[in-house]
């Protein structure tokens, strides 16, 4: 039996007229009674006047795009990349992808990598009654927060908007769903192969600077990595050279420190992102210490200063923006999804100076 709007009014301890105020925002409601009714609406999964929702979410001009970090060109290309694909055509012809019309309003929200912020998102654009939203970036695999973005994600899917996820992995939410369309990367196919190419110049002494703990991203990397190791023999001392922090150059340049002070003799470090690696470069000219010639230094993604870097620096290129426009179109309608649901990019090894045989 579908929940209603008295359903809600009951839950809350307040009238049904101020559970409509509260979700159409169209009159004042004190912030307290605010909270309960929207506390209501997440644990009943209410879903707002399905078929008027859903109307209203294919005529919507709105759509939500969910980011890690805006500031982080990672995600920047991404967003970029979606919203391109949102923007007016002028003289309203249609453009190679677009429809012809004035385009949507994508609207780029920070979560600032909290996955409270991003649940909140959520909620606010369904009220908002967007009509797509796409979510960028990996997530924390947390049995609680799953189980809440699935809920979120139905009561969107049932309201009308459509729901893609760009960079981050399928949604496991079981048969109840739900089930969006994804852009994922290879993360595991493009770690293995960076550190295939360490070990064939030579290295056997490697030290790993992962992204968060519980992340996707993290955890996919880390496995390619490892299963390059293990394929060598050498995956008995991965553990110990393994470092987690953010993906940051701070994170970089503290990493690369306890890793040397771990193993003093290690010949090359990869790291989570090119960004970090920036921050593993610098703490390694501190020590006087020459890239490549006394260590090698690998990044993830080719972020645009990748080539610039000193040395320029040995990564996987992701196909960020080619990614974002994809999903910025099936977020439209604009292209139809695989069988299955799910496009996966590959990460190509791009091999430059920061990387060489070990003396």
């Amino acid at each position: 039996m579908s929940v209603t709007l008295a359903d809600v009014a009951a839950r809350a301890g307040v009238s049904a007229a101020t559970v409509s105020r509260v979700l159409n925002g169209n009159y004042p409601v004190a912030g307290a009674t605010r909270t309960r009714v929207l506390r209501a609406v997440e644990e009943l999964e209410y879903v707002v006047n399905g078929p008027a929702s859903a109307l209203a979410a294919a005529t919507s001009d709105l759509v939500g795009v969910l980011v890690n970090d805006v500031a982080d060109p990672f995600f920047g290309i991404m967003a970029s990349a979606v919203q391109s694909e949102m923007s007016p055509v002028p003289g309203g012809g249609g453009g190679a992808g677009r429809a012809d019309g004035p385009g949507k309003l994508a609207v780029v929200c920070n979560t600032g990598g909290s996955p409270e912020r991003e649940l909140t998102y959520l909620t606010l654009l369904q009220r908002q009654r967007a009509a797509a939203v796409v979510l960028t970036g990996g997530t924390v695999e947390d049995a609680a927060h799953t189980g809440a973005l699935a809920a979120r994600l139905r009561r969107l899917e049932a309201a009308g908007t459509r729901v893609v996820l760009c960079g981050r992995p399928p949604m496991d939410a079981g048969d109840a769903g739900p089930h969006p369309l994804t852009v994922a990367f290879d993360n595991r196919g493009g770690a293995r192969r960076l550190t295939d190419h360490l070990l064939s110049l030579g290295h056997r002494s490697l030290g790993y600077l992962a992204g968060p703990a519980a992340r996707t991203t993290t955890r996919h990397r880390l496995e390619g990595h490892r299963a390059a190791l293990s394929a060598a023999g050498l995956g008995g001392d991965a553990e110990r050279l393994t470092v987690h922090g953010a993906y940051d150059r701070a994170s970089g340049y503290d990493g690369a420190r306890e890793l040397l002070w771990r193993e003093p003799s290690l010949t090359a470090i990869l790291a989570a992102n090119d960004t970090v690696a920036l921050g593993v470069c610098a703490a390694l000219r501190e020590r006087g210490l020459r890239i490549p010639e006394d260590i090698s230094v690998t990044g993830f993604d080719d972020l645009p200063f990748a080539v610039d870097a000193m040395p320029a620096l040995t990564t996987v290129r992701l196909p960020l923006h080619d990614a974002g426009a994809k999903a910025g179109r099936l977020a439209l309608g604009r292209e139809e999804g695989p069988p299955g649901g799910v496009t996966t990019f590959r990460g190509d090894l791009m091999v430059r100076d920061s990387t060489g045989a070990p003396r």
